[in-house]
């Protein structure tokens, strides 16, 4: 299951079953916050929560009673073929009850809870009661070629019908379905196409391996025209491919993930070394490939690596243009993950100023789905709530570069890792010292690494949302640290922003040993803004301890600023603003009062 269930907690005497619960499906702990203390996951509104889970396809399991779920989802429940798992289980753990989604997951969950807590798993659904199993729902590596004939055929067994097996499937062979040799009813287990009849179920078991290679710089179009083809020809079921393999080389060849992605499969990658060992199987080895890539062949190599040491090679390889591709044949379903490695992919990602509700979905996904984080143990501290189960790499706040290279190198064993950035990834932050150590690093297996750059709330965006809108003009930002900047630069461009007049955001303003750059700063600015300009002083910001205070620039204290604070200096234009509540905002006009005034 690719998502993680959600444990739904509506008060203390559920904790108990959910913190038994969570490590046997791998699960989460979401408690209403005003009844259970301490969930890593907190939510206020029950209903919207549920809704809201179920709408994304997470599966959910609620310590309470199964009314609560059925009529927070009830509306939601139109398509039984998409639906999560829904399951309800009683507080004393002795009865698990699948509601939702049994076919998707809800029954197996359901065993697994109840054998974990000795209690009663309550499954309904027809043939789960009859035979042990589900034929619409066949277990991971097996696809049912015609799933809109699973109910008629189940109704036809559950009307004392048999049915006869034609192929191997050790999972319906050790079910309780009536089998016969002559019955007119037929289960099919085959890796080829096969026109479906009346009476008939076909499985198509996963134990194909496609092994591909195609020059640098192929087109998706070609390689992917070449695959469907080479399949067509040969009559193999795409539903029979377990995963696309090739050289390492090849991690980051976009049409090589584009076949993968076309056939819904994973993409695996093996070295030169690994594919050597396969010669002496191959039908077609090149001296021209091994000169090449270091291994007499790509495609039947890879798929041979894939499928394992009993496999034999189906389809040999074949050729198009500037690709080829080759088919090799496992006895039992292959697991992808067991051989040969994913390419890698790091996620640099701003968490925002710190607060959860300031962490874009995206970022809460891509730190969901890493394997590992790197970061520094303070940024780190600020995702906790998503921690479980990941494997940390903490540095020194000064060490960026060692992160960095950590997080790449990690990248590039085939880990999905994820680089925790305070504010935004690309201002002032790692994301573009990930691309200076991608271009220079000796690995050639860094570069082929896949980068998503996750953006989040920079902090003067947070500092001029809690004063108002300062920044509502042109502004910009500029760091007071000479650690990488000379300082005699960094005059320059204070110089420049203070003639230009904009609103200045500054960064970096102050540390344990700069002290007097913050006042030298404000001094240059001093020079082309009045005493009474607005500046805003923002520590902490998103954090329990934040503190926002708006002074004038006469009143301006560095005393008042440390290397958590942010401090935003206004244009000639900011002005301030008393509400009736004691409030003090900010704001920078941008000149609809002088558009208005045109107008009239």
């Amino acid at each position: 299951m690719v998502d993680a269930p959600a444990i739904i907690v509506l008060g203390p005497s559920g904790l108990s079953a959910a913190e038994k619960v969570a490590p046997l499906v791998e699960g989460k702990i979401h408690g209403l916050a005003k009844r259970v203390d301490g969930a890593p996951v907190a939510f206020e509104d029950t209903i919207a929560h549920l809704q809201s889970l179920f709408a994304a396809g997470q599966p959910i399991i609620g310590i309470c009673a199964a009314g609560i779920l059925v009529r927070a989802l009830g509306p939601l429940a139109s398509d039984k073929t998409t639906e999560p798992p829904v399951l309800a289980v009683s507080e004393d753990g002795a009865s698990v009850v699948p509601l939702l989604g049994g076919h998707h997951g809800a029954n197996d969950l359901a065993r697994e809870i109840a054998a974990g807590l000795k209690g009663h798993a309550a499954i309904t659904t027809a043939g789960d009661v009859s035979f042990g199993l589900a034929l619409d729902a066949p277990p991971a590596g097996w696809t049912l070629a015609n799933p809109e004939a699973a109910k008629p055929f189940m109704a036809a067994l559950l009307a004392g019908q048999s049915a006869k097996l034609t192929g191997d499937a050790p999972w319906l062979q050790s079910s309780d379905l009536p089998f016969a040799p002559d019955a007119s009813l037929e289960i099919l287990v085959t890796e080829q196409v096969s026109p479906a009849r009346e009476g008939q179920l076909t499985y198509h078991p996963r134990t194909l391996a496609l092994g591909v290679g195609c020059e640098r710089g192929c087109s998706s179009e070609e390689l992917i025209q070449h695959v469907d083809a080479t399949l067509e020809q040969n009559k193999l079921a795409a539903a029979s491919i377990a995963c696309v393999a090739s050289i390492d080389v090849k991690a980051d060849e976009t049409a090589v993930h584009a076949v993968a992605a076309h056939l819904g499969v994973p993409a695996r990658f093996f070295s030169a070394d690994v594919l050597n060992a396969e010669a002496p199987r191959l039908a077609n080895p090149s001296d021209i490939v091994l000169a090449e890539v270091g291994c007499p062949g790509v495609a039947e190599g890879a798929a041979l690596a894939m499928a394992g040491a009993d496999a034999a090679l189906t389809v040999e390889k074949t050729k198009s243009k500037r690709a080829t591709c080759a088919v090799a044949k496992a006895p039992n379903v292959i697991t992808p993950a067991a051989r040969g490695r994913e390419r890698g992919h790091l996620s640099v990602i701003g968490l925002g100023p710190g607060a959860p509700d300031w962490r874009s979905p995206e970022a809460s996904r891509l730190l969901t789905q890493a394997s590992d984080w790197v970061g520094y143990g303070l940024y780190l501290d600020l995702a906790a709530d998503l921690a479980a189960g990941k494997q940390e790499h903490r540095f020194d706040l000064g060490a960026e570069e060692l992160r960095v290279r950590a997080a790449l190198e990690l990248a590039a064993q085939g880990k999905d890792v994820a680089l925790v950035c305070s504010g935004d990834a690309g201002i002032y932050a790692m994301a573009t010292l990930v691309f200076e150590v991608m271009a220079e690093h000796a690995d050639p297996a860094v570069p082929r690494v896949a980068v998503t750059v996750a953006p989040g709330i920079s902090a003067f965006q947070a500092a001029a949302a809690k004063a108002g809108a300062p920044i509502g003009h042109d502004f910009c930002t500029i760091s007071l640290s000479d650690l990488l900047t000379p300082w005699e630069v960094i005059e320059q461009r204070l110089h420049a922003a203070a003639m230009g007049d904009f609103v200045v955001a500054f960064y970096n303003p102050k540390s344990m040993r700069r002290t007097d750059q913050i006042v030298r700063a404000m001094a240059i600015l001093g020079q082309h803004r009045p005493p009474s300009t607005p500046v805003i002083i923002a520590s902490s910001l998103g954090r329990a301890e934040e503190h926002v205070r708006v002074r004038t620039l006469a009143e301006f204290d560095a005393d008042e600023v440390d290397m958590l604070t942010l401090v935003m200096v206004g244009s000639s234009e900011t002005k301030t603003l008393q509400t009736g509540d004691g409030a003090t905002w900010t704001y920078t006009p941008r000149g609809y009062a002088k558009k208005r005034e045109a107008a009239e």
